[in-house]
This record gives structure tokens, sequence and C-alpha cells, in this order.
């Protein structure tokens, strides 16, 4: 009987699999930067532009919207770039290289607050402007130096556990990061407590070193590696040279990767829809301040951060689509229970926390550890490896979703009434409408994106023994490849 399991007597040999310790963390910790910058924007942009920069909230949504937009354009267009890139570095390395400088210095020019009038309305829209261009500028380079990050996986190793444990150590960094920009704000917030501008700018300074560095040690850690797997397997490093129309086509008729793009978008509109009105539920409707926000936050990424080597441990065990099941499903619990929550249930409110935390952690593992073995499908189909448009299609139409959901979701508070803190009143008392447009964000809306992407994963046709197979295919292919030439 013929073993399948993709381990150590899989068709690539192990001694070239089998990633050392030191690679892994440099891996992980190129993530680390993009996640620090996204969580804090994620929890506190909105927050930041309606109460702290003094936006209109249809105005706030419509800035963080086209920004959304532009990100979600731009990240094909360097998918198709990093692909067909030619260098000394590989595909892959000389955007992270070149990207990294202004990625951090824009993403701290989000914090900064202009003042172009003492016209009230003439500000607004000069607010409106400076912030859109901004963010459209800073998408950029996240993209720059985030999609080629990602599309590392399958450019440092072919092995299908090792893929799992690579994307845990990725993602150890990434709610690392996470967890380090909230325990900065934390911090922030308690010696200056009295001025919340301040407070995010200096912040935003802070958090834009963090976030370039971790970029440099990632590329100096595994460029020997991914050098390696080049000079082994060759494919990896050739330029695509289809054109970008024939290259879509291809993908969409990927049926696979269509149930994983939209594993990763629901599953991540759940996370950041969460993320973005935590600080309106808890502030807004539980009557809390800043520090209470930055608790709930802290808690969601700390359990996150504490079940994903359990959850990959698991995965070796029962594979990624159980893992799947059982996170979302404690999640789906937990954004119900948030929906039903009244002012004064404090602790109540931490333990939903904390078991959204479990649902998040499978969030950041499993999606991601799925592309990798698209790709190859994909690489078996078509003769060439295109990690770049595979991944950065698959953000597109996140980026894409995400905008809308977080305009419509300002836009709905501005709709309702949404009256913005001052100085004199810290938290002032929101209507029922408010209230409303607050809880759905946080319960009905996340678990129907929850529960549909429990139905992709339900039918999700990649097992463990299919990829098994695809890889042996692949190396007879290679193998009759190299005996011609």
């Amino acid at each position: 009987m013929t073993n399948t399991s993709p381990s150590a007597d899989s068709p690539i040999s192990p001694e070239s699999e089998k990633l050392n310790f030191s690679t892994k963390l440099a891996y992980g910790a190129g993530d680390m930067g993009t996640a620090i910058t996204a969580m804090l924007l994620i929890s506190f942009l909105s927050p930041f532009l309606t109460d702290v920069a003094g936006l209109a909230p249809g105005l706030a949504g419509k800035t963080q919207l086209v920004g959304k937009v532009w990100d979600a354009v731009n990240d094909p267009l360097v998918g198709v770039l990093s692909d067909r890139t030619q260098s000394r570095w590989g595909r892959r390395y000389p955007w992270m290289i070149w990207g990294a400088v202004p990625f951090g210095v824009f993403f701290f020019l989000q914090w900064v607050v202009p003042r172009f009038s003492n016209t009230e309305n003439i500000n607004q829209w000069g607010l409106f402007f400076y912030y859109t261009i901004i963010s459209i500028l800073f998408n950029t380079f996240y993209t720059v130096v985030n999609l080629p990050y990602t599309a590392l996986t399958p450019e440092l190793t072919q092995d299908y556990n090792e893929r799992t444990s690579l994307n845990s150590f990725r993602f150890t960094f990434s709610i690392g990061g996470s967890i380090l920009s909230l325990l900065l704000a934390l911090v922030i917030a308690q010696l200056i407590p009295n001025d919340r501008g301040q407070q995010f700018l200096i912040l935003g300074g802070i958090c834009a070193v963090f976030s370039v560095l971790p970029l440099y040690w990632c590329v100096w850690g595994t460029r020997k590696r991914a050098a390696a797997v080049a000079a082994k397997h060759p494919e990896t490093e050739q330029p695509v040279s289809l054109p970008v129309l024939q290259q879509l086509k291809l993908i969409l008729n990927n049926r696979p990767f269509l149930f994983v793009v939209g594993i990763y978008l629901f599953s991540w509109l759940a996370v950041q829809v969460t993320a973005g009105i935590i600080p309106y539920f808890v502030g807004s409707l539980m009557r809390l301040g800043q520090t209470e926000i930055n608790l709930v936050l802290l808690l969601v990424q700390g359990t996150a951060l504490s079940m994903l080597f359990v959850w990959g441990a698991i995965s070796k065990r029962v594979g990624k689509k159980a893992v799947y099941f059982m996170g979302m499903s404690v999640w789906i619990l937990a954004q119900a229970g948030l929906f039903f929550l009244q002012p004064g249930q404090v602790g109540l409110m931490y333990f939903l926390a904390a078991m959204a935390g479990l649902g998040v952690s499978t969030a950041y593992l499993i999606p991601w550890s799925m592309l990798p073995d698209v790709i190859e499908l994909d690489e078996l189909r078509t003769g060439q490896r295109r990690e770049g448009i595979f991944y950065s299609f698959m953000v597109f139409l996140q980026k894409i979703c995400l905008g809308l959901a977080v305009w419509l979701m300002l836009e709905s508070l501005g709709w309702a009434g949404y009256i913005k803190p001052t100085a004199a009143i810290p938290l002032p008392e929101q209507s029922d409408a408010v209230d409303m447009v607050i809880r759905i964000a946080i319960g009905p809306l996340p678990t129907l994106a929850l529960l549909a992407g429990l139905v992709l994963a339900y039918f999700y046709p990649i097992t463990r023994e299919v990829h098994a197979e695809i890889l042996l295919q692949l190396q007879e292919r290679r193998a009759e490849r190299g005996a011609r030439e």
C-alpha cells in the first residue's frame, strides 16, 4: 500500500524540505511590521478620524474606502510585476528591500492632524484629501512589501506540514506584533491620559520604526534558503510569461482556489469588522474608556497567539479543514454573545473576547496554509509558478469587500446620528439607532460571514492525500524534464 502522507517519506527529500529554526524565525518576522500597522489601523483609524481628527463619519468612511479600493487595485499589479521580476535577489526580495522605509514613513503620517482652515467646511475637505492621499501612498507601499513577502511561502518549502509550521511562525510574529502595538497603546494612554491626539502621534512614530526593521531581518534570514530552493527547483524563480488577462482566466478556472478565496474573505471580514467596531462597542455601548478598549483587543489577540501552535499541532493530526471548523464554531458563539451583551457585564465581555480569540487564531493560520497547495495544483495544470498573481487576487477581493464594509459601518453611524466625543463629554450618550448599528456590526454581520466560510471549508477539495498526489506528479514531471535536458 502506497504511503501518501506528505511527511518524511513524501516525494521531496526530507533533508531539503525541513526548515531550520532560524529560517522560520526570520520568515515569521517579516509579517510583524505589517501586522503592527494593520492592527492599529483596523482598531483605531476609524475612531481617530472621527473623534480626534474631527472628520464627519461619512467622510471618514469614504477616505478609508478610497484607500482600500486602491489597495485592492495595486495588489494584482504588484503581484504580476513581482512574478516577472528578475534580479540577483530573486523575484520577491527587491520589493521588500526598497519598499520598507516609505512604508514606515507613510504609516506615521496617517496619525498627523493638519489644520487647513478656520472654516469648518474647508477644513473638513482638506482633512479628507490629506488622509485620502496618505492612505493611497501607505497602501501602495504596504502592498509593495507585504505581497512579495506572502508569496515567499512556496518558495521556501514544498512540504505540506512544513508550510503549516512556517505559517505558525509567521502568525506568531503577526499576532505578537499586534499585541505589541496594543500594549504600546495601553502604556502611552496611561502616560498621556488627556490628549488622544498626542497618544496616537507618539504611538504612530514608535510603531513606524518597529514596522520597518523586521522586514530587513526577514530578507537577511531567508535569502539563503530561498536561493537553495531556487537552485533545486528552478521553476520557482522563473518569470511568468503569460498575459495578465490569461493568468486571471486560469486562476478563476482553478476551483479549489475560489474556495480558498472565499474562506479567507469571510474569515477576515469577521476579523476586521469586529476589530474596527470594538472601540465604538466598548466606548459608546459598554460605557468604558480607552484602557478597557485596549484590554479587549489585547485579550482577543493574546488568546489567538496562545492557540496558534496548538491549532498547528492539531492540524497535523486531523487536517486543516477540521481545525477551521473547531475554531469558527467557538467564534460564532462568541459573536452571538456580544450582540446581547449589556453595559455592566464587563466580566462576560472579557470572556467572550477570549472565545473570539480562539477562532481568530484559525483565521490567521488555515487559509494561508491552504493557498500554497492551490498554487501547486495550478503549476501541475499550467507548468508555471504564479504565486504573485494568486496572492494578489486573493487579497484584491478581500480589500474591496472590507473597504465597503468599513465605509458602510461609518456611514451607518453617521446616518444614525453618532455624536463625537469632546474633552468636556468624553462618552456622550448615543441614540438607540447608533447602539443598534454597533450591535449589528459586532454580532450578526461577522456571524453571517463566519457561517459562509464554514460552508466553503466543508466543500474544499484538497486534502492532505490529494496534495501529496499533486507533489508526486510534479516531481515526476520535473524528473522527465531533467532527463530530456
